[in-house]
């Protein structure tokens, strides 16, 4: 299909000056020129949906700023360009002010200048329609079904909570085991409300070192402290307008967490090394796999700050709790990787299902997809047998990990632990593990 014309409208009264600016815009045969020596027909056609129009500031019937005004007011998104032979800054500023992209004194320089503008005016609408497409597959990204994949009862009061949560800007407690994908629901929220357009800012507060949270969330300034060789700005300020999520919040050093409070009191924060109060407008969301009434009843987590951010609680259930969804996680996870890795779509053996049914997955969805992604490399026929699905409980690899020995040993024990199992077939067991031939002969030797 092909792209709707770029089309430009020149609105200039003096026949001459009217055929040149349309002569000099049709030296791009990627722009379509229509022209009218008056503001009135210009008016009456803006239902052609033009990009661009070029608006003489002087016309016999209005002024071009009535007729800037009432473009902007039929579609703001229409960029105007004021050509005029005076050049009063006062007037310059006021068109300015109503939405006029620039402001061109007719010279001879126009020319060059206006072809110039028209084209940065075009760079900038790609760009914004670029970033709106990415927007929307960004969106369907993390839609609700996309996010968290199933059909339980469990599953659907999910989507009603996330549903809830993205119609305000309540704070968010997503609460669950570890895997169990606090993370994606934080960012399903983010892109289905109405800060989808701003940043989302996640921060993993059990990574950072208890001295360097502070500069990390509220940013420090250059000479703040040993190292600090430039202003930096923290994640606050990242997320401004946007989301800020704090995963493992319940890791948070307790003397941190007034900080943490003050902040969230005054949507104020103060760079490490400064006084000056900045102002921060972000929506919390705090994901933890322990219990915050347990945290806050053993003095590890402070209650003021437990209310403060517990807002709407979401609580993911195990994956062992969900029923079917493990069947449905497992296929979806299949298809995805197959087609990930442009393989032929693969499907669980009967046996295969019924192994995944009797385990536990104390790693959750994070452990199902490793699990899926591990057998569909193991598999070189269309049916995943059940020897391919290797559990955590199954005997291939956890007798080689019992020890702390180096990387180089465990590579080693792996590959005897194959060679085992697949009777010593070097080439089969390369294939597997998706390493040469040689570099078998190579560890055998050693």
């Amino acid at each position: 299909m092909n792209e709707k014309p770029y089309l430009i409208f020149v609105v200039e009264d003096n026949e001459w000056y009217n055929r040149l600016l349309v002569h000099q815009l049709s030296l791009n045969p990627d722009y379509q020129i229509v022209s009218f020596t008056n503001g009135k027909d210009c008016l009456d056609s803006l239902d052609k949906e033009p990009d661009v129009v070029t608006l003489d500031y002087r016309l016999p019937d209005m002024k071009g700023l009535e007729v800037l005004k009432k473009i902007k007011a039929v579609n703001e998104d229409i960029q105007v360009i004021l050509i005029s032979e005076q050049n009063d800054i006062d007037v310059v500023v006021e068109l300015l002010k109503y939405g006029a992209y620039d402001y061109i004194v007719k010279s001879n320089e126009i020319r060059e200048r206006l072809l110039n503008t028209v084209n940065n005016i075009r760079k900038g609408d790609k760009l914004k329609k670029e970033i709106v497409s990415l927007r929307k597959e960004v969106k369907k990204k993390y839609s609700y079904e996309n996010t968290i994949v199933g059909s339980s009862p469990a599953t659907q009061k999910i989507y009603d909570l996330i549903d809830k949560a993205t119609r305000t800007n309540i704070s968010v407690a997503v609460t669950g085991e570890t895997g169990t994908g606090k993370e994606l629901v934080a960012k399903a929220i983010h892109y289905n409300s109405n800060r989808a357009a701003k940043p989302f800012v996640a921060v993993n507060m059990a990574a950072i070192p208890k001295d360097l949270v502070e500069s990390e969330l509220f940013g420090h300034e250059k000479g703040a402290f040993t190292g600090a060789n430039f202003r930096r700005l923290g994640k606050f300020e990242e997320a401004n307008g946007g989301t800020l999520f704090l995963d493992e919040v319940a890791e948070m050093d307790i003397s941190l967490q007034t900080r943490l409070l003050r902040v969230l009191q005054e949507k104020e924060i103060v760079r490490v090394g400064s006084n000056k109060p900045i102002k921060v407008d972000c929506r919390i969301i705090v994901a933890t796999n322990r219990n915050f009434q347990l945290e806050v009843k053993n003095g590890n987590f402070r209650q003021d700050l437990y209310y403060r951010i517990y807002g709407l609680p979401i609580e993911l259930p195990p994956l062992r709790e969900r029923g079917n969804d493990l069947l449905i996680l497992a296929k979806h996870f299949v298809k995805t990787f197959c087609a990930e890795n442009k393989l032929s779509l693969k499907t669980l053996s009967s046996q295969a299902v019924n192994k995944l049914r009797a385990y536990s997955f104390p790693g959750n969805i994070r452990e199902l997809r490793s699990i899926i992604e591990l057998a569909v490399t193991l598999t070189d026929n269309d049916e995943i047998p059940a020897e391919n699905i290797i559990l955590g409980n199954d005997d291939l690899l956890p007798e080689v990990m019992n020890d702390e020995v180096s990387l180089r040993e465990y590579n080693l024990r792996i590959v005897n632990k194959y060679l085992s199992k697949y009777d010593n077939n070097i080439k089969l067991v390369a294939q597997k593990l998706d390493i040469g031939v040689a570099t078998i002969y190579r560890m055998l030797k050693e």
